[in-house]
C-alpha cells in the first residue's frame, strides 16, 4: 500500500538543541514516505530560526513576530500544509525509523480513524503514558498532589493514565498526547484544528474530545514510536506554565463537562471547581518557589 503524503508541522519555542534533534531524526527517514516538514517558530530568542534556515534549507521555516501559543503555532502552520495527512510533532520529539510509514498507513487502512497517536518513549528508553481517559475530578485530585503522593496507586490515576495494560496493542482511547500524533485531513477540516483558546496545555485533550463527537475514532498504535523529553520549552517558565495549565483546565471544564450539568448544580460546581484548582495551582507553585530557593542557597 503506498502511504499518503504527511505534511509535519514542528511549533518551537526557544529549544535550538532539541528542535536540530527533532528535525536530524525526520532527515533520516526521509526516505520512507513521502512528507514535508513545516516549522513555525514562536518568536524564539535563542536562535532557534536562523538554526534552521542554516541547518535544513529543505525544512520549510515560518517566523512568527509573537508567540500564538501550542495550538496557534501548529494551526499556522498547519494552514500551508499540503498533505493528506497533517502531523504536529514537538520540537523536543525525535521519531524513530518506521514511524511516519506506520502512521500513514495506519491512516489510509482504517478510513474512520482521525486520529492516532505512537507510543511515546521518555529519553532513557521508557514508556510514556502518551494516551489517556478523558480527565475526570476525581484524576486531578489525585494527579500530582499531595494527596497523590500518599496514594500513588490509587484507581483514579491509574485509570485517567492506562495504567493497568502494558501498551503494546493498537486500541481505541479517549485522546493522545499532542506531543506527536497524525490526523487525517478530513478530521482537520472538520474540527478546524486547535481550539487556540487553549494558549497551552489541554488543547490535544480537546481536539480529540471534537473528533469524538464528530464520529472519528481515536487510536492509540504503539508499531510507531517517538522519543519524547517532556517540558524542553515549558521548563523555562515552569510557574507560568503552571498557571496556564489550570486557566486551561478550567476551559476544558466549561466547554465540555458545564453545558451537561444540570444547571441548579453549576453555580456550587463551578465555584468549587475554582477553589480546587486555585489551591492545586498555589500548593505546585509555592512548591516550585521552595525548590528554587533551595537550589540557589545550596540547601537541595
Amino acid at each position: 500500500m503506498q502511504a499518503l503524503r504527511v505534511s509535519v508541522t514542528v511549533c518551537s519555542w526557544n529549544t535550538c538543541d532539541e528542535l536540530r534533534a527533532c528535525l536530524q531524526s525526520l532527515d533520516a527517514v526521509r526516505g520512507e514516505v513521502e512528507f514535508e516538514v513545516i516549522v513555525w517558530d514562536n518568536a524564539s530568542e535563542d536562535g532557534s530560526a536562523d538554526m534552521v534556515e542554516s541547518e535544513f534549507a529543505w525544512v520549510r521555516l515560518l517566523r512568527s513576530q509573537s508567540n500564538l501559543g501550542f495550538g496557534g503555532g501548529h494551526n499556522a502552520a498547519m494552514s500551508h500544509a499540503v498533505g493528506e495527512i497533517l502531523m504536529p510533532l514537538n520540537s523536543d520529539a525525535k521519531v524513530h525509523p518506521g514511524a511516519l510509514s506506520k502512521l500513514s498507513e495506519f491512516m489510509s487502512a482504517y478510513a474512520d480513524v482521525g486520529i492516532v497517536g505512537p507510543k511515546l518513549l521518555n529519553p532513557d528508553g521508557t514508556l510514556q503514558y502518551s494516551c489517556r481517559k478523558f480527565p475526570t475530578p476525581l484524576a486531578a485530585v489525585f494527579r500530582n498532589t499531595p494527596l497523590g503522593r500518599l496514594f500513588p496507586n490509587n484507581r483514579f490515576s491509574r485509570e485517567y493514565l492506562m495504567q493497568d495494560w502494558p501498551h503494546d496493542q493498537a486500541r481505541d482511547v479517549d485522546w493522545v498526547s499532542g506531543a506527536a500524533f497524525c490526523m487525517s485531513r478530513e478530521c482537520y477540516e472538520k474540527t478546524q484544528g486547535f481550539d487556540e483558546q487553549f494558549f497551552m496545555y489541554m488543547e490535544d485533550v480537546d481536539l480529540c474530545y471534537r473528533a469524538h463527537e464528530l464520529g472519528f475514532r481515536v487510536v492509540y498504535y504503539p508499531e510507531a514510536v517517538v522519543t519524547h523529553a517532556i517540558g524542553r520549552s515549558t521548563d523555562l517558565v515552569a510557574n507560568k506554565m503552571i498557571v496556564q495549565f489550570h486557566k486551561s483546565m478550567m476551559l476544558f471544564y466549561k466547554k465540555h463537562y458545564l453545558p451537561k450539568t444540570p444547571v441548579i448544580f453549576r453555580p456550587f460546581i463551578l465555584a468549587s471547581a475554582h477553589v480546587f484548582l486555585w489551591l492545586r495551582k498555589t500548593v505546585l507553585t509555592t512548591k516550585n518557589r521552595i525548590d528554587d530557593w533551595k537550589r540557589r542557597t545550596g540547601r537541595l
